[in-house]
């Protein structure tokens, strides 16, 4: 890295600006810094299956105690818009550093001190009310650790390749769930149930703070470089005033966070509600369902880099939209029929299809509406559509999901998933009008 960086301006390309911070250093620390986040949650949302019914809900049945933590896990998706207001005052007052800083060390505390709660047995209910303070801190901390690196990175890469490079941050989903799947795929099919319920269940937390770390020192690596200030600076990427944001930029971030809620709803219905509904309404094996899993996030992968080259022919919101309608489409015609019949057979098609399509959708999700946004509220609206997105989305999809089926039917959690990708179509209808909108009244 460059030691001396020449001023920088507003309209210089990314070959003027140099190789002071170079799209493929900013890509790894993105990569690195989704990769510890999305492991974290899931992590929690896999024992919010495979552990907490029994270990922190035992007097409970096991499809209220399954209910009950996925009502604890919703509790991160409320909080983080919180954290992300909370962060911004650490932000004006002791810089970006220092913000990411203590917003990872209290990621890793929180998922950690998750490892050392005792059971419900030894501990009564202030262990429920310790598994949920963790888990607000969880969210808190993940909406103080936003750092801009993944607008920055689309800023900042070729103007032909904005879709791929918009794809880069979300590679981080598929790739947390593979690490955390696969870690439990090993302790549960290594440690006798006995010792699964007592200890081996704590191992993948502490694993994530582990990974936070490499993650704090990955990211540090490049926000605290003078080059990356600067740069920041350049492209307008800081933060803006609460009130004027959401004055002028209101409509912006509710279109964001509703068009991304195709994608968002899949996230959860295919990696962690298929857990829960295996664990209480079948006898098959969870361990040969996270296996598949780990196939679906694989082909997930590809089809994220598919999207990529494909958003850079048709266009960001294209791709969404063409996700989005792939969603629905899958939904209504695959779920219900797949589902009827109830056999394994179909749930693995369902699971692996359903990867595949959260792929393709999700690796546009974040940046398809965002580029609407003035270039001096980027960085906070971002951020905020971000945080409603998820919570809108993905907060109670597990809990919707399992509602759904345990009421109606497993086949009729569809019915959920094509309400996202409705309101992702409208979404970006809505948007594209308000965007004409504003050409005309610019060329008059």
């Amino acid at each position: 890295m460059n030691t001396q960086a020449a001023p920088l301006h507003e309209n210089d390309s990314p070959a003027a600006i140099g190789d002071a911070v170079a799209p493929g250093e900013i890509a790894i620390g993105v990569i690195i810094g989704r990769l510890s986040e999305f492991f974290d949650f899931f992590v929690f949302g896999i024992a919010c299956v495979l552990v907490f019914p029994s270990v922190f809900f035992p007097f409970a049945s096991p499809m209220d105690g399954t209910i009950y933590a996925f009502i604890i896990f919703s509790f991160a998706f409320v909080a983080r818009p919180i954290g992300s207001l909370l962060f911004r005052f650490i932000y004006d007052w002791y810089g970006r550093g220092t913000k990411l800083t203590i917003a990872l060390f209290m990621l890793g505390t929180s998922t950690v001190g998750i490892a050392f709660l005792p059971n419900y047995a030894d501990f009564g209910k202030a262990s429920i009310v310790l598994l949920a303070l963790f888990r607000i801190g969880q969210g808190i901390a993940l909406g103080g650790s936003w750092d801009g690196l993944p607008s920055l990175l689309a800023l900042n890469s070729p103007q032909k390749h904005r879709g791929w490079y918009a794809m880069i941050p979300q590679l981080g989903a598929p790739l947390g769930f593979m690490l955390a799947a696969g870690l439990f795929v090993f302790l549960v099919e290594n440690l006798s149930p006995a010792d699964f319920a007592d200890w081996g269940w704590r191992y993948p937390f502490y694993v994530a703070f582990a990974i936070n770390v490499v993650a704090l020192f990955a990211r540090l690596r490049l926000v605290v470089t003078p080059e990356f200030t600067e740069l920041l600076k350049a492209k307008e990427l800081l933060p803006s005033p609460i009130g004027e944001l959401f004055r002028t930029q209101g409509k912006s971030i509710l279109l964001g966070a509703f068009a991304p809620l195709a994608s968002y709803a899949l996230f959860h219905v295919v990696t962690i509600f298929p857990l829960s509904w295996i664990t209480l309404f079948t006898h098959e094996s969870v361990v040969e369902y996270l296996l598949v899993q780990l196939a679906g996030a694989a082909i997930a992968v590809l089809t994220m880099l598919a999207s990529g080259k494909i958003a850079d022919r048709l266009g960001r919101r294209t791709t969404l939209g063409i996700g989005a309608v792939l969603i629905a489409i899958f939904s209504l015609f695959g779920m219900l029929p797949i589902f009827s019949h109830g056999t394994t057979f179909g749930a693995y098609i369902f699971i692996l299809v359903g990867f595949a399509l959260l792929g393709f959708s999700h690796a546009q999700a974040a940046g398809a509406v965002n580029s609407s946004f003035a270039s001096r509220y980027r960085y906070s609206g971002a951020l905020l559509t971000s945080d409603f997105g998820w919570l809108l989305g993905a907060g109670f999809a597990p809990l919707v999901a399992l509602g759904i089926a345990a009421k109606f039917g497993v086949g009729y959690v569809g019915l959920y998933l094509i309400s996202g990708s409705i309101g992702t179509l409208l979404a970006l209808k809505v948007n594209r009008s308000l965007e004409e909108r504003r050409d005309e009244e610019q060329a008059t």
